[in-house]
């Protein structure tokens, strides 16, 4: 057999086994990244309309407007160090090659004006440079309201450690105290709506664009037989893509599907929904007549039933037309408690520790009934993975992206092995360049509350965090002991078990002791070590679980994990019902499905984890 022949039938046997496995050529090497609640804001962008540039840095010679690390330290994320860690995540993927990039929701902190310029200025250079394409689609925070309302912020970092008013319109303001800085009036710090954000992150999957070679929305009229890029430009208009708000409103829906390379749909999910604060007589764009959207897809299914006709004909197409179908979203399609959920709410209350964010059953039946099978979410700021198979045999996969922005700070990999096969993995963002270089100035912020005496001050000791990584444990320590113990935890619980030691509550009961001494013999452990640490300590570990899952293992330590295996033993026995229920609660998120690096059978159904 000559040559040619030869090498015509080694191509012919190459093409049978791609198709064989269902797989593209063209999507042979295709990752996707998901980089969930970066929470960008632009550090470094200066108030020209005001005249304000911001506090000098120093030790760096430069201008930033940043706020205090005790707003830092009281909230769910932070808002200044993140940015060097979304830079450093960028860069990572720009190393691994890949050349698309999902943001889903959150991806600025409130859709000012001043931080989505500077979001945009750099997803730009990194698509210019290193042709990466970006899909973005909205959050609760990106808008925070679907039309634009004036805004600002009390606790911008000024002079002198103290805090900086910065606020868009004079009206917001209330009364200066004496001793306070004057106020910065800025047009910049507006929260924008729906509009306003899709215009300007129009190039990142909201709007058609020449490279795509597919995208519609859940009101495109045309077909993918007879699409092209006029007729998509023309119904691209968000005036065209409203659905009902009660009898007299209509809301914009951001939603799309793209197809950036041949064979793969990415369906960008918009489950933000503003319910109406009151009964609303006649047309109203004022912001403040609707709520917020941070409950996600439980008010979708109340209000957006037009969505669910969308993804189920999205998703027979994909099958139809063999392309791979990816969804995404802001929200989580399944319960991300390690379905602890329950014992959480009799432990903690419906309204603490966001349970009401927690979507019902009826949430993963309906989308994975649709057609929906691997889904990544954020707005939870967690490492989790879900799963729900339905009464009609069914199966989704919710994937959620940890935040940049909070411990552990990470975002997500999804490599296409076939059709049907695929690999996630979970990047750490460990190290970030200049992470700490605005330290100096919350030393001036440490000196100024010290000197005024207040009694709930941030540990100054997070500030000789040698990586960011650690960094955001101490976010995340400070956040329990500021505002969750005492805001969320039950008091009852907590006086008994905070500064109980392990030793004590392994001794809860006193009838188990000579069970207890064989099993400390069979793990290999003594009962000194249960004197190291504190019912405080394990409920930092339990809110490190959470947050990263599995990834806070190695934080934690096995031997650490092996104790507190035994002390829930113990406290399931307890005759203390809360006891009880921290037992269980904590268990179940000690053992939940992999999250970390995995790989995911839709022919089977099965999630395995993958040992490194």
């Amino acid at each position: 057999m000559r040559f040619k022949e030869c090498f015509i039938l080694i191509l012919i046997l190459f093409v049978l086994v791609s198709c064989s496995k269902g797989l593209k050529p063209e999507l042979k090497d295709v990752k996707i990244a998901f980089i969930a609640d970066a929470h960008f804001q632009d550090i470094y962008a200066k108030f020209e309309d005001a005249g304000y540039q911001g506090i000098k840095n120093t030790e760096s010679d430069s201008y930033v407007n940043i706020r205090t690390m005790q707003s830092q330290l009281t909230s769910t994320r932070l808002f200044n160090e993140n940015y060097f860690a979304f830079i450093a995540a960028l860069d990572d993927i720009v190393a691994k090659g890949i050349k698309y990039v999902a943001l889903p929701g959150d991806f600025s902190d409130d859709g000012q004006p001043v931080h989505v310029k500077g979001l945009r200025k750099i997803l730009e250079a990194y698509a210019g440079k290193h042709g990466i394409f970006f899909f973005a689609i909205t959050g609760n925070h990106d808008p925070a309201k679907p039309f634009t309302e004036e805004a600002g912020k009390t606790d911008f970092l000024g002079e002198g450690g103290k805090e900086q008013i910065i606020i868009s319109s004079v009206n917001n303001l209330k009364a200066v105290v004496d001793g306070q800085l004057k106020p910065i009036i800025t047009s910049k710090i507006k929260k924008w709506g729906y509009q306003e954000i899709l215009n300007e992150m129009a190039p990142f999957g909201f709007y058609p664009q020449k490279e795509y070679l597919y995208w519609e929305t859940p009101f495109s009229t045309y077909s993918y037989k007879n699409y092209n890029l006029k007729k998509a430009i023309l119904e691209s208009s968000l005036t065209q893509r409203i659905y009902p708000v009660g009898v007299h409103n209509f809301h914009p829906d951001a939603s799309y599907l793209v197809e950036p390379t041949p064979g793969l749909w990415l369906l960008a999910i918009d489950a933000n929904v503003y319910m109406s604060n009151k009964d609303l007589t006649g047309f109203s764009e004022n912001p403040k007549d609707f709520s917020g959207a941070s409950v996600g897809y439980n008010n979708v299914i109340l209000q957006k039933s037009h969505l669910i006709g969308w993804v189920k004909k999205v998703a027979d197409q994909a099958k139809q037309k063999g392309k791979i179908l990816i969804a995404f979203s802001h929200y989580p399609m399944v319960d991300f408690n390690d379905d602890a959920s329950e014992e959480m709410k009799v432990f903690f209350g419906a309204d603490k520790m966001q349970l009401h964010r927690v979507p019902k059953e009826e949430v993963a039946e309906t989308f994975a009934d649709a057609g929906i099978q691997i889904h990544f979410g954020g707005h939870m700021h967690i490492n989790d993975t879900g799963v729900r198979t339905t009464k009609k045999g069914n199966t989704l996969f919710n994937i959620q992206s940890p935040s940049l922005a909070a411990y552990m700070p990470a975002y997500k990999i999804l490599s296409i092995q076939s059709n049907t096969e695929f690999e996630v993995e979970t990047v750490v963002i460990d190290s970030a360049t200049n992470f700490n270089s605005l330290f100096p100035l919350y030393e001036q912020e440490y000196a100024h509350l010290k000197a005024e005496k207040l009694t709930q001050v941030w540990n100054k000791d997070i500030l000789s965090s040698k990586t960011y990584k650690i960094l955001t444990q101490w976010h995340l320590k400070e956040l329990l002991r500021l505002r969750f113990l005492p805001e969320d935890w039950p008091v009852a619980f907590s006086e008994i078990f905070l500064e109980a030691s392990g030793k004590d509550l392994l001794l809860i009961n006193s009838s188990d002791k000579v069970k207890i001494n064989e099993q400390l013999t069979s793990e290999k452990l003594s009962l000194s070590q249960f004197e190291t640490w504190t019912g405080f300590d394990m409920i930092y570990d339990f809110c490190r679980m959470h947050s990263a899952d599995a990834l806070a293992i190695p934080d934690i330590g096995e031997t650490r994990l092996n104790q507190y295996t035994l002390v829930c033993e113990q406290l399931k026995r307890s005759d203390n019902e809360l006891f009880q229920l921290w037992g269980i609660i904590f268990e179940k998120t000690k053992n939940g499905q992999p999250s970390n690096h995995f790989k995911i059978d839709l022919s089977s159904k099965n999630i395995e984890p993958i040992n490194q």
